[in-house]
């Protein structure tokens, strides 16, 4: 292959030669043509990633992925192969494979409406991991480490990571349009452990986007992550046994978002809805939510981790909204779903890699601003829990039931933030918690960048966000019995 990196601005280009191109595209042409849809997917990405651990480099990795997926699609029925080899005697064999896909369909052949193209470029086209000298990150690592246990006299344990990758992806389709998109992805992380007398708790930060490393790794920037994971640790250090029980909740502004993302976004995807396995199946047009709700889909916010120019089939990202002042309006679709339930493509199919199909994924998915300060949320709270910051969680997307632990949380006791609290988990419905949000705050914000989102097998960065939040009457699950 031609010009693996784009130095001096020198064009990426996934063909040995030109003629070996020509031969690639007739073959994807031909083996797309008498189908609904499909699409070759080519893809070459470079990825880093480096942890420092307990004062020393841990582990350095460099990986270069490249290959391409090849699908056909005729009614509900798609047909995919893929191979790391981009050649054309590869992508023939897989053409074999996914034509046979026309043998015995007898239903009628309409080809898809390519998709329209976009002007629009949400992140530069530069290579984060050449921006920055390897030597210069494991300086910064360092630099980390020792920062960080010099700080507090508790820290006893420091790890710090830098991962970086460059992705470029080219989409043909059988109609001979082609459409191509360079996306860069950075994240940056520390974790810290700290420990009195005899007890060790752990606090972490992380931020990251599509954009090399040089906002991020400014002294002042890594400075506040990791006092930041500091704080998160002393905090928890302190915590006393969680509460359970019913009981009002506030959820904070931001990664609080993930509850929003998993408990509800997942059910808003068109696939589920479309084979009627979601809890918002057939709702369109009707209330599922308090007055005041609005959940947003937005693959456009520049420079975002969950953002896409185009997504892996080739449509323009878009700003969808899901629900509106408490009513469904709409799903998010990748191209096959969409056809099949009538309507528009959204900009929401993606795939981890060419070794998938892309399916109805989110972006960065939040929920828009309210009119009430967070402190006169939290002052109208008796007695509740506030959730600042949440780990993992599980989600059953038929009937929306949720389980999700809090990492950082707190009693509300007479309208006042008091003790800090552990094991606090939160269990309920999405459904049933839209109907329950009574006060919506005014401080908006987006999680800082660290969204990893898993959906059949598949990973891919995503963003979510929210303001502060009361919700009234969700169970909680705690040790304090």
């Amino acid at each position: 292959m031609k010009n693996k990196t784009n130095n001096n601005n020198q064009p990426f280009d996934f063909y040995q030669s030109d003629a070996e191109k020509d031969r690639i595209h007739d073959i994807a042409f031909d083996s797309l043509s008498g189908v609904d849809d499909g699409e070759l997917f080519l893809e070459y990405c470079q990825s880093e990633s480096l942890s420092f651990d307990d004062g020393v480099l841990r582990n350095s990795n460099f990986n270069i992925n490249q290959g391409f997926g090849l699908r056909t699609i005729l009614g509900e029925r798609s047909a995919y192969a893929h191979s790391c080899n981009i050649t054309s005697d590869a992508i023939k064999r897989a053409a074999t494979t996914v034509t046979a896909i026309k043998n015995g369909y007898d239903g009628q052949v309409n080809l898809d409406v390519a998709p329209g193209k976009t002007n629009k470029k949400l992140y530069l086209d530069s290579n984060p991991i050449e921006g920055t000298e390897f030597a210069e990150k494991v300086a910064l690592l360092n630099e980390i480490d020792k920062y960080t246990r010099a700080k507090n006299p508790l820290v006893k344990q420091v790890s710090a990571s830098l991962s970086a990758e460059w992705q470029i992806v080219e989409i043909l389709r059988g109609d001979g349009t082609s459409t191509r998109d360079v996306r860069p992805l950075v994240s940056f992380n520390i974790s810290v452990v700290v420990e009195k007398n005899g007890r060790m708790e752990r606090g972490s930060y992380g931020t990251g986007g599509r954009e090399d490393y040089t906002r991020f790794i400014t002294t002042e920037n890594w400075q506040n992550g990791a006092d930041e994971a500091i704080r998160q640790a002393l905090v928890n250090l302190e915590a006393i046994p969680a509460p359970a029980g019913q009981m009002q909740v506030v959820l904070g502004n931001g990664w609080p978002g993930i509850l929003l993302h998993e408990a509800i976004g997942h059910g808003l995807e068109g696939d589920f809805n479309r084979k009627k396995t979601s809890a918002f199946s057939g709702l369109l047009g009707k209330k599922v939510a308090a007055e005041g709700v609005t959940v947003i889909d937005d693959g456009t916010i520049e420079n975002r981790r969950g953002s896409l120019t185009i997504d892996d089939e080739g449509t323009p990202a878009q700003k969808t909204v899901l629900i509106e002042d408490g009513i469904l309006k709409g799903y998010m679709q990748d191209r096959q779903n969409a056809r099949l339930m009538g309507m528009k493509p959204t900009g929401n199919g993606r795939r981890e890699s060419f070794e998938y199909m892309p399916i109805p994924r989110m972006t960065n998915t939040y929920m828009p601003g309210g009119d009430k300060d967070p402190e006169e949320i939290l002052s109208s709270v008796k007695n509740g829990l506030y959730a600042v910051n949440f780990g993992g969680g599980q989600v059953d997307i038929t009937s929306g039931k949720f389980v999700f632990s809090a990492s950082e949380a707190y009693l509300i006791e007479n309208g006042k933030v008091t003790k800090p609290v552990k094991g606090a988990t939160l269990i309920g419905n999405g459904p049933d918690v839209l109907t329950k949000v009574s006060m919506i705050g005014n401080d908006m914000k987006l999680d800082p960048g660290i969204g990893t989102c898993g959906k059949d097998g598949q990973g891919v960065p995503v963003g979510v966000g929210q303001p502060t939040i009361l919700i009234d009457g969700l169970t909680v699950g705690g040790t304090d019995v």
